[in-house]
């Protein structure tokens, strides 16, 4: 286990249900291959929510709002038409280097991997977005350590909501609407 997940786990154990995934045709969809702490992370939480405010998508995830793939394949479409009007962020400027959403917030903000060519998915690092902005900001850090980081109070998003984290933290797995 992820030393991040671990400390996920001290601060809100997992649920005892998990649900396996086809990670193979997820990544083939992707065109990529996840990060492990991801897989983790899906494998004992799932697509979730944390402190009312956080959702980690998951693919096939039970709640379809929240699925790894659709979510991929629309801000690949929408962050495209915006690079027209709007300067990349400096970390995107690179040749083959793209974006993954991993997770959003009640706000509309995007949290995603920073992918570039070459490079191994578990040292893939975060980017989060502001809702209907043009700001950008990039932690060098997992997935995994992003939201345990966030949530214990060691890293701080100046585009997160400022109520986000909760003092008391809460958890929920997603389910079907």
């Amino acid at each position: 286990m992820h030393t991040s997940l671990a400390r996920l786990a001290q601060l809100l154990p997992p649920q005892p249900e998990f649900r396996e995934k086809d990670w193979t045709s997820a990544e083939q969809a992707l065109g990529v291959e996840l990060p492990s702490d991801y897989k983790e992370l899906i494998h004992a939480y799932g697509g979730s929510n944390w402190d009312d405010y956080l959702y980690v998508l998951e693919p096939s995830c039970p709640n379809d709002n929240y699925d790894l793939i659709e979510w991929e394949d629309q801000q690949t479409e929408a962050l495209d038409s915006l690079w027209e009007f709007e300067k990349r962020p400096a970390e995107l400027e690179d040749e083959g280097v793209r974006v993954i959403p991993w997770a959003t917030t009640d706000n509309g903000e995007c949290l995603y991997w920073l992918v570039r060519p070459g490079q191994e998915a578990d040292h893939w690092t975060v980017m989060v977005n502001e809702a209907r902005g043009d700001r950008w900001e990039h932690f060098p850090v997992t997935c995994t350590q992003f939201l345990a980081s966030v949530l214990t109070g060691d890293l701080h998003s100046t585009i997160l909501s400022s109520r986000f984290p909760l003092s008391v933290h809460k958890f929920r797995q997603l389910q079907p609407v």
